[in-house]
């Protein structure tokens, strides 16, 4: 895809201009391996953003269900006490039990009452983030095993094991979204829903199996947060809310519906990761980084707008004027 190009050529450009201007901090191994920590846990929850937009709709509890997954599952590595890889196992258990009932209780008010997703997710994101709070008490959750916090931190074949993660994971959503039936029906859904559902797709089934994959994302992501800082708190991974929207319309997903690519997302990832990084490598203070963020979601949103409006002109001109086709 061209749009795909067009981001490649950003990205190799903003990571030649960085290593330039700071080729001691930020083209240096530790810089590299830092980002392999940082962007799977972004990823893995813009991933799971992504597939719901796609269906034009959105997640805005995301990040809440990510950090109900994460306390849920630090609560059980502190209290169970028997051999650590079973109690590891076990919370990780855990973690994916509690996010795919989040992704349940979303997809059945969104598919089978009919509310609003962004009502919908917002109302959710209220209840996770209670529930986190009822927990944790306000507090944090930490003190786990070392071989919980291996799997945050650690390396199998001197590859960042949270980078492997997130690239199987990446791998498997593009199988799923663009090499399968189940890929081209959420499209579809997304593109218009009513002719899906004449088609003969259970458009409620597809949403339903839309949002439980986006809370699993999310719960994913939970295990290596929690791992890496060694600790499990309310606003675990809250950053990624907005950004996460920010990459995938970034990457040509439209926040409509119906078109995207992982590919692209997978790109606007690593470019907003290379801007955070680099603007930190440099010095900028970390406010100002999250005016930047906000100002490139603001930007890709207005531009997906226009975009959007322009073809729907374009194709409205075409059906009054056949003979300019």
């Amino acid at each position: 895809m061209k749009s795909n190009k067009q981001l490649f050529i950003i990205f190799s450009v903003l990571f030649i201009l960085l290593s330039i201007a700071s080729p001691d901090r930020f083209f240096t191994l530790r810089n590299m391996k830092t980002m392999a920590y940082q962007l799977p846990e972004f990823g893995l929850i813009t991933l799971g953003m992504m597939i719901v937009i796609l269906t034009g709709g959105i997640n805005l509890s995301i990040t809440f269900a990510s950090a109900l997954s994460g306390i849920m599952a630090a609560y059980a590595l502190v209290n169970f006490d028997f051999n650590a890889w079973l109690v590891i196992l076990a919370a990780i258990l855990i973690a994916s039990l509690v996010s795919l009932l989040t992704g349940v209780l979303n997809g059945i008010i969104v598919a089978y009452i009919g509310v609003t997703p962004i009502l919908v997710t917002l109302g959710t994101g209220t209840l996770f983030e209670g529930i986190s709070l009822r927990f944790t008490k306000g507090g944090t959750i930490s003190g786990f095993s070392e071989q919980f916090s291996w799997i945050g931190s650690g390396t199998i074949l001197g590859f960042p094991i949270p980078i492997l993660v997130f690239i199987i994971a990446a791998v498997a959503t593009y199988f799923l979204l663009e090499r399968s039936p189940w890929g081209k029906r959420v499209f579809m859904v997304g593109s218009n829903p009513e002719a899906a559902n004449f088609s003969g797709i259970n458009v409620k089934m597809i949403l339903m199996q839309v949002y439980i994959y986006s809370s699993l994302m999310a719960g994913l992501a939970a295990i290596l947060m929690v791992s890496r800082y060694n600790t499990a708190k309310v606003d675990l991974g809250s950053s990624y809310l907005l950004q996460s929207v920010s990459a995938t319309v970034l990457g040509g997903t439209s926040i409509s519906g119906g078109t995207g690519s992982v590919t692209g997302t997978i790109v606007s990832l690593l470019i907003l990761q290379i801007i955070s990084s680099g603007l930190n490598v440099l010095g900028v203070n970390r406010f100002f980084i999250d005016i930047i963020m906000g100002a490139i979601l603001i930007l890709v949103l207005t531009i997906d707008f226009l975009s959007n409006r322009a073809e729907f002109k374009k194709g409205f001109t075409s059906f009054l004027n056949p003979a300019h086709k």
